[in-house]
């Protein structure tokens, strides 16, 4: 009993300390045709008509994105005609991870929403039947820089974390993690490492 008490423990650490996490590591991979030499200038953001008919959820994605594009030197424009468009898109997802008390799976590891093994009844594994899991998000966020005269794409870049709760927090340093490396492509995929507003 006193290793599955030890199991349990690791698997209670492991989910409180995602929930003090500070730090958010985002696999980030990015193209483009940034012209050499010009300057991020202002921007507008553009919606699409799936986009238009959500308008709360897309203020507060674009919100969470305004930070990152300040950051990389862009400016709002909401009067005259921007040097540049940007489309912002998130999406969520969710999965589980398990542990197994079968000997026959390594004695326990992990399944993604599936139930890789199996009870195997008694003298068989610990004999406790588990699993023993916790619930995780996959959070992604893309964004789209267009030329605000030729709407010809320039940058295109999306950052996703499976650890993040979806949230305003999260998605703001998804976008920073996605721009970090403006206007370069840099090497796809990469890491990047952003710390998380406290």
């Amino acid at each position: 009993m006193s290793l599955i008490r030890s199991l349990c423990l690791l698997l209670l650490a492991a989910a409180l300390g995602g929930c003090a996490a500070t730090r958010l590591d985002a696999e980030v991979r990015s193209a483009g045709v940034w012209p050499a030499g010009r300057a991020p200038g202002s921007f507008a953001f553009e919606r699409l008509p799936s986009q238009q008919a959500q308008a709360k959820d897309q203020d507060r994605l674009e919100a969470s994105a305004l930070p990152a594009l300040v950051q990389a030197g862009f400016k709002p424009m909401h009067d005259e005609p921007a040097d540049v468009l940007v489309q912002v898109a998130a999406r969520t997802g969710q999965g589980q991870w398990w542990a197994y008390p079968d000997p026959f799976y390594g004695p326990f590891g992990g399944g993604v929403g599936l139930y890789a093994g199996r009870w195997r009844g008694a003298g068989w594994g610990w004999g406790y039947p588990g699993p023993w899991g916790y619930t995780y998000y996959v959070c992604e966020v893309s964004l789209l820089i267009l030329d605000g005269l030729s709407h010809q794409a320039l940058y295109e870049t999306r950052a996703q974390s499976d650890g993040a709760w979806p949230d305003e927090g999260s998605w703001a340093a998804l976008f920073a993690a996605a721009l970090k490396d403006f206007p370069y492509a840099a090497v796809s995929p990469r890491r990047v490492t952003i710390d998380l507003p406290k």
